[in-house]
């Protein structure tokens, strides 16, 4: 059974894939632009190595512990293509995705992946606890493709967070913010998370493009304009 996740990273990477999809404004002038191509082949290697290492597959929990970031949306898309719940409020889970490896490591999940925010980075820097995965050291290994193991069902949960939950078959109808068609939106990484989550489905549901900025970016008139953003 096919769910909307996967139907839309279908999308991703079929029609118009070398156009922008995801643009990421960072400290330090960081600027990272991923076609409909690249940002699928990250969100299937992502899968790949949540299903190889860590055997995740349809109906286990991944808690997001991670801001607003090119790489959280990747993480979320990768677990929801497995049929995974993502969790956002802090709550117990079965995995555990992070940017501060040290204040959660061993506190309870079957496994901790350790995910450096910075875009070049090729592995984590610094020593890593025992046990915790070095997303950037371990994730270019994994293939380009994903194959799923097992079907996820649309009726499974997806969403875990401040609200209530929400299953797979409702992500684009029920979570999704509504946009224009093919919209170049911004998003401000400081609304957070769940926000930066709803505003992507919405656009990428909408053959539209995401430009994500974190909160210590000056969003100027020359930055919009370059970027050619349509919607905010």
């Amino acid at each position: 059974m096919s769910t909307p996740a996967m139907n839309l990273m279908a999308a991703l990477r079929s029609g118009h894939s070398s156009s922008p999809r995801l643009t990421w404004y960072g400290p330090d002038s960081e600027r990272v632009e991923l076609s409909g191509r690249v940002l699928d082949n990250w969100v299937a290697k992502t899968s790949n190595l949540l299903q190889d290492e860590f055997d995740a597959e349809p109906g286990m929990s991944l808690r997001l512990d991670l801001p607003a970031h090119w790489k959280s949306l990747v993480w979320a898309l990768a677990g929801w293509q497995l049929g995974m719940e993502l969790v956002l409020d802090g709550g117990s889970a079965d995995l555990l995705a992070t940017d501060t490896p040290d204040d959660v490591a061993g506190a309870g999940f079957d496994a901790v992946v350790a995910v450096p925010l910075a875009a070049l980075a090729m592995r984590w820097p610094g020593e890593l606890p025992a046990g915790v995965v070095d997303y950037a050291a371990e994730v270019r290994s994994h293939g380009d493709v994903f194959m799923a193991h097992a079907e996820p069902d649309a009726a499974l949960p997806a969403l875990r967070g401040p609200g209530d939950g929400l299953s797979h078959g409702k992500l684009l109808d029920g979570f999704a913010k509504e946009h224009d068609a093919g919209v170049r939106l911004l998003v401000r990484a400081a609304d957070g998370l769940e926000s930066a989550l709803a505003d992507s489905l919405g656009a990428w549901n909408k053959d539209g493009s995401v430009v994500l900025v974190h909160p210590d970016v000056e969003v100027t008139k020359h930055l919009l304009e370059n970027e050619r953003v349509s919607g905010a």
